[in-house]
């Protein structure tokens, strides 16, 4: 043999004059193949001005210095070029492309293209760590099909655990959509990359979408819900748990939470927890045949109070609303109804103590119904007031306790404007000071046959400007 088997290193034969050139011959060629390392592989011409010891992989279509050497090791020694014919296996690295390739027998191809199963770490054009084992620095990135098919799986290890997608700005999380905490799809967004905020969610079970931070979409019930509010509460909570941590702490949260949803045909009720309210609460439509019922402490009326400045509950609203097991002394700060309705509203009331307010029923449109018993234990200028066109104040078959004979300054009931208070067959026990009755401008105050001393007070009613009571039967 004159030469390797694989560099092709020319031998130093027996007996050869000038050993010195064949041994030269070798070294350049292991100059020139040990460690390759070629400026490129995509010039098919060499370069105008090459530096000794510059190498090169001759590009396809190869001409001049360079033709037929398509593919070659082209090396530019002591003022030549000197081609090697790559064998398989043979591995350089291309510096204008930082890439490492491999010949194959016909080609040059990416170093590593066969199977790298299983890789530990993988960093395409930046460095993958033990968290992201899979990395990539690149304007676009793309995954195709191999058929006709492509599926991109996200799997988690238990339902409680996170399978999603995170957009991030400067590696601080902006919005994130998948199956973050639970099996339903979540959207959410951030804008600090602390809190999020949901946008959509969809129930795994039934496909229903629901909006949790807009009105374009509201929760459809399934079933009925209690809400439960309580002093150490945070309007933070979902409000789902009898607890700090899952209790509202406003009656006001927990309404504009039901009044959120779609009902359906299921009741919602909101449970209170004694102790004192001080604010407001302002009743709001909602969609569903159903109602919010708002209950504190049946048992114990007192142990709930109500003690707002203002109005205890009132607002313009559709639906309908329950009241029971609430103590309401309302109106210190100025004009205050513990229950106030305007247009269409219907509150429903029972189990409630009413205690000193500047009035304790005020119907100013809508309708309000006692549907049980209850008791007064504090003055006001009415009891009940009924006005304007479409108010109606009804009262049947209850027992109303009256506790320490409290004075009514107007009169116990007041219907005008074409309002109507109907309170036939009630039991009332104790006694109250003040005027019985006032039915005035076309109100109409019914008894149903019970006389003129129907209603507790201490002074004789009174008739004006085309008002009627009606103490006999009466069908309008």
């Amino acid at each position: 043999m004159d030469a390797t088997p694989n560099l092709k290193l020319p031998y130093i034969l027996a007996a050869q004059a000038q050993k010195h050139v064949t041994h030269n011959e070798a070294i350049r060629a292991l100059d020139a193949l040990v460690h390759i390392g070629v400026l490129d592989r995509d010039l098919t011409a060499p370069p105008a001005n090459p530096a000794d010891g510059e190498r090169h992989i001759v590009a396809s279509s190869a001409i001049g210095a360079w033709a037929g050497k398509d593919g070659a090791l082209a090396a530019f020694q002591d003022g030549a070029w000197a081609f090697y014919t790559p064998r398989v296996g043979w591995l350089a690295w291309v510096g204008d492309e930082s890439a490492l390739v491999a010949w194959n027998g016909s080609a040059w191809t990416a170093a590593g293209a066969g199977s790298l199963n299983p890789a530990p770490l993988v960093g395409v054009n930046t460095t993958a760590d033990v968290t992201t084992r899979f990395a990539v620095a690149s304007a676009a990135s793309l995954f195709n099909h191999a058929g006709t098919d492509h599926r991109l799986n996200v799997n988690k290890a238990s339902t409680g655990a996170t399978a999603s997608v995170l957009f991030q700005t400067g590696y601080s999380g902006r919005a994130e959509f998948g199956t973050t905490g639970d099996d339903d799809w979540h959207v959410k967004v951030s804008g600090d990359g602390a809190t999020w905020r949901e946008a959509l969610v969809v129930d795994r079970n039934t496909g229903k979408v629901r909006f949790p931070n807009t009105t374009l979409g509201r929760e459809q019930l399934s079933a009925a819900r209690t809400y439960y509010v309580r002093g150490d509460g945070s309007d933070a909570n979902a409000g789902l748990a009898n607890s700090p941590s899952g209790a509202f702490a406003t009656i006001q949260k927990a309404i504009d939470t039901a009044s959120a949803l779609d009902m359906s045909t299921f009741n919602v009720t909101i449970r209170i927890a004694n102790g004192t309210y001080t604010t407001t609460q302002t009743l709001k439509s909602f969609l569903g045949s159903g109602q919010i019922i708002i209950e504190g402490n049946v048992a114990a009326p007192a142990s709930v109070l109500i003690n707002p400045p203002g109005h205890g509950f009132t607002g313009t609203f559709v639906g309908t609303y329950a009241l029971k097991g609430l103590k309401l002394v309302c109106g210190s700060g100025g004009f205050g109804a513990g229950i106030y309705t305007i247009d269409q509203g219907i509150v429903t009331y029972e189990a409630v103590d009413f205690g000193t307010c500047s009035m304790h029923v005020y119907a100013f449109g809508g309708q309000i119904t006692a549907i049980g018993n209850y008791a007064i234990s504090g003055g006001a200028s009415r009891h009940w007031l009924a006005g304007g066109p479409g108010a109606k104040i009804s009262c049947a078959g209850r027992t109303i306790s009256l506790i320490g004979a409290p004075t009514f300054s107007n009169a116990f009931a007041h219907a005008e404007d074409l309002a109507q208070v109907r309170a036939t067959s009630n039991t009332f026990v104790g006694a109250a000071s003040g005027r019985r009755y006032i039915a005035d401008a076309l109100g109409l105050i019914q008894t149903n046959g019970a006389g003129a001393s129907a209603l507790p007070g201490s002074l004789d009613g009174a008739v004006s400007g085309g008002g009627l009571y009606v103490s006999g039967p009466f069908t309008p």
